[in-house]
């Protein structure tokens, strides 16, 4: 049998056989089976389910996995394949897939699922395109990189307190030139901001002598320019008022 020590967790049929002849040989001549089962080094109860096996003639081990009660039925694999045909170029995922079929009471499986039917099938989702790379746009001719001529701001939510702060800040020396906290996000707040940054800076009177009328950003000027101001998308940044105050500045 070619066993030295413990029987291994798994053996073939030729090795039980020949264990449990062993056994019932040493039962003849008086030996008890626990006794037998500690010199064999093999446990008692294996040795009882494998006379149980040998009566019913299964003494050899079945094949792993067998028929697994979870496994998908024909009609579940055809809906899959089905899915992807109709909503495979629209919602390009396995996981967006699963939940369609939930969705329209087609067919309730897992996205790990879909993802195993469609490989088995040779399918592939193709995943949409990656977005270009944004181009940074240049600051305007007439901007120099210098103390208070280029100014940043943003807005930072606070929403256990439900306030908002807006903080302005010189993107070349980092210094912090105004703030407000408000429970509200308007032009209002902005402007506010912006005035009291202005004033202590000593522009709120080159703002007003050249605050005439509205003024298009991206046409150079240079009797128009005082400081440029910068942010990430803003949502109040897109009012129609906020022309009036920033491309002024």
């Amino acid at each position: 049998m070619g066993l030295s020590g413990r029987v291994p967790p798994r053996v073939n049929q030729a090795t039980k056989a020949g264990l449990l002849d062993l056994l019932e040989q040493a039962c003849m001549q008086g030996w008890t089976v626990r006794g037998a089962c500690q010199v064999l080094e093999v446990s008692e109860l294996r040795v009882y389910r494998w006379l149980g096996r040998r009566a019913a003639g299964e003494l050899e081990d079945h094949a792993p996995g067998g028929s697994p009660m979870h496994g998908l039925l024909d009609w579940e694999v055809a809906e899959i394949v089905r899915l992807f045909e109709e909503w495979g170029e629209v919602d390009r995922s396995h996981r967006k897939l699963a939940h369609r079929g939930s969705y329209l009471e087609r067919v309730w499986v897992s996205p790990a699922s879909v993802r195993r039917v469609l490989e088995r099938e040779g399918l592939r989702l193709r995943p949409l395109p990656r977005p270009g790379r944004s181009v940074r746009q240049p600051f305007p001719d007439w901007v120099t990189y210098q103390p208070r001529s280029i100014w940043i701001y943003d807005t930072t939510h606070f929403t256990r307190a439900g306030m908002a702060a807006t903080v302005i800040e010189d993107l070349v020396s980092r210094k912090w030139l105004a703030e407000i906290v408000s429970a509200e996000e308007t032009f209002t707040q902005l402007e506010v901001v912006f005035t009291d940054a202005l004033e202590r800076e000593g522009l709120l009177e080159r703002i007003t002598a050249r605050q005439d009328g509205l003024v298009d950003p991206s046409v150079d000027d240079p009797a128009r320019p005082v400081l440029l101001a910068l942010s990430d998308i803003h949502p109040e940044s897109c009012a129609d008022r906020a022309c009036e105050v920033r491309p002024a500045v």
